[in-house]
């Protein structure tokens, strides 16, 4: 058995970027930063890392993350990874990008947008805990109060 599943929460690090593909399917980058605070063993200080991720995500959901969303945003993003392989046409070195491609991308609003970190934006741009899932045309999940989203393995 495989799996392969991400659940990454962080600040869009640019503006989406909305393009079309053949057919009329929308497609959306984002750029998420993701922040880690630890304690370096041995050390009082605090240190951070930052891990830098692209997100694709397709279809309304694309429409709704370039209407609703902008640099700097809170989000939470359910998807997978993708792993994709090319030679680079100058130089002809083989190049290799992971990004995540997103199922559901979960809008969170700043503490000082509504006074409540608790609730969410969907990609739908409504302010509610639900999301739209894009596998099954619009269905929400209910998610306990005060969490993005439910990290249990489902076996």
């Amino acid at each position: 058995m495989e799996i392969n599943r991400v659940f990454i929460a962080g600040n869009l690090t640019r503006d989406p970027e909305l393009r079309m593909i053949a057919g009329g399917t929308a497609v959306c980058d984002l750029g998420l930063a993701s922040n880690r605070r630890y304690r370096k063993q041995g050390s009082e200080q605090m240190q951070e890392e930052t891990c830098f991720v692209t997100v694709t995500v397709w279809g309304r959901q694309a429409e709704n993350c370039n209407q609703y969303l902008s640099k700097g945003k809170k989000v939470v993003v359910e998807g997978r990874l993708k792993f994709d392989q090319w030679a680079d046409k100058e130089s002809g070195k083989n190049r290799s990008k992971l990004t995540v491609v997103a199922d559901r991308v979960h809008f969170m609003p700043r503490s000082s947008e509504g006074g409540s970190t608790q609730g969410g934006y969907s990609t739908t741009g409504e302010q509610s805990s639900p999301t739209a899932d894009q596998n099954t045309g619009g269905s929400t999940n209910e998610f306990p109060q005060g969490q993005p989203f439910n990290d249990e393995v489902p076996f």
